[in-house]
């Protein structure tokens, strides 16, 4: 068998493989196009390009009697016209796929990539995605290497158009773009935020008149109804909290920074402490550990809110007896407030959602303990607007530790004190 005859079946062979890949991951993801099929269906043009270069002489050539040649001219023009069928598909697919050489310039793109990134073929085939993109959201993240995924951006070209984007290594020295149309799934969120807030600014003023009721009866008139009222003045109490705190959710999503305002640190732990010293009622050992002069730069208002929620979670979920330990320190550059306690601890299974509105660990727990389950996701948000993050130690019978890591941006040493009043009286 001559090499060119072996050279071509491998071809064909790997083309295949590569179809039978991005066919069945097609299968399982059904009409949306993860990164995994994604990848697959690069792999099948690439291939296809490959395949077609190298069988193109065979095809040209004059038929031959040889039974060997006659068989691999059959299987290489099944498989060819399974791979433009399969190129022609993902030219279908609703979400934009562009294939890029190590230069970052343009090999292949499909359909969805000519209306939501604004590509045409043939003319921008081997020009630069940067120059193609170019002053949009979509190029800064590409200059800056598009390391990590891009959410919720406007569309190149269409301001009423939102993308995500991920760019993944592929190949040799390639690159895969990937981007997604979220538009309405921004709408969707919108809708969400408003229905939210409109509805829980219109049901303060009822629960603030049937709280106020609820004040001005005396159970002594009335000794047998003692436990309902006391139980309706803290269900009202506690669905007033839940309002609120949905509100604080709502100013929290529609802002994109915060007051740069100077936050000292020592009356605002101090201010803590006894917070959870009236909420324990001397049910547990209550500790502060200042273990740095730095203070904050930041909303001091909404760091307070933030802390706070720690800090009464800690007393909520710790068992009479119980240790809390509030802490402020230097941490990996930067600074970390901490609240330990030697509470009932949280499963692992768990800890990546505790952040989700509402979410509960335990339902029974949560309602005895008087929560509003959305106290971390207020935590959340406020990190969010300091370019901080949470994290979370626990283990179940050992305790939690919760953490406000922040990096050394948002610290003022000593020495900037009185920079930092005289910017931010």
């Amino acid at each position: 068998m001559s090499d060119r005859f072996v050279t071509t079946w491998r071809l064909p062979a790997a083309c295949a493989v590569a179809l039978l890949a991005a066919a069945g991951v097609g299968l399982l993801v059904g009409a949306t196009l993860p990164v995994i099929a994604a990848v697959a269906v690069a792999e099948t043009v690439v291939l296809l390009s490959l395949f077609r270069h190298k069988t193109r002489p065979m095809l040209q050539s004059p038929a031959t009697s040889h039974p060997e040649h006659d068989r691999l001219m059959t299987r290489t023009r099944r498989i060819a016209s399974r791979l433009r069928d399969l190129r022609s598909a993902a030219g279908t697919l609703p979400d934009a796929v562009v294939l890029l050489d190590h230069g970052l310039h343009v090999r292949w793109f499909n359909h969805a990539a000519e209306d939501l990134l604004g590509l045409k073929r043939p003319r921008d085939r081997g020009r630069s995605i940067a120059e193609l993109l170019r002053n949009s959201e979509l190029a800064e993240w590409l200059a800056d290497g598009g390391r990590e995924p891009l959410n919720d951006v406007t569309a190149p070209g269409h301001p009423n158009r939102h993308v995500t984007a991920t760019l993944l290594p592929f190949g040799s020295r390639q690159r895969l773009l990937l981007a997604r149309d979220t538009s309405h799934l921004t709408r969707l969120e919108q809708i969400r935020r408003d229905f939210v807030a409109n509805v829980s600014h219109e049901l303060r003023t009822p629960l603030t008149v049937i709280h106020g009721y609820l004040e001005l009866l005396d159970p002594e008139d009335v000794p047998e109804l003692a436990p309902v009222l006391d139980e309706m003045r803290a269900q009202s109490k506690r669905m007033g909290q839940i309002v609120e705190d949905l509100l604080t959710l709502s100013r929290l999503e529609t802002q994109d920074h915060v007051a740069e305002e100077h936050v000292q640190m020592s009356p605002l732990l101090a201010s803590l402490r006894k917070e959870a010293e009236a909420l324990s009622q001397g049910r547990h050992t209550i500790s502060l550990d200042v273990a740095t002069p730095y203070d904050l730069l930041g909303s001091p208002k909404d760091l307070h809110s933030a802390f706070s929620n720690l800090v009464s979670n800690a007393v909520r979920y710790t068992p009479t007896g119980g240790r809390i330990a509030i802490r402020w320190a230097e941490f990996e550059g930067g600074a970390r407030f901490s609240v330990q306690d030697s509470g009932f601890g949280i499963p692992a299974a768990h800890i990546a959602r505790l952040t989700e509105r509402f979410y509960r660990v335990s339902s029974s727990r949560s309602r005895d303990s008087g929560g509003t389950g959305l106290g971390l996701s207020i935590v959340k948000h406020v990190l969010n607007l300091h370019q901080a993050r949470l994290a979370i130690e626990s283990e179940p019978g050992k305790g939690s530790t919760f953490a406000c890591v922040f990096g050394s941006e948002r610290l003022i040493d000593g020495a900037r004190v009185q920079e930092a009043a005289g910017l931010h009286p």
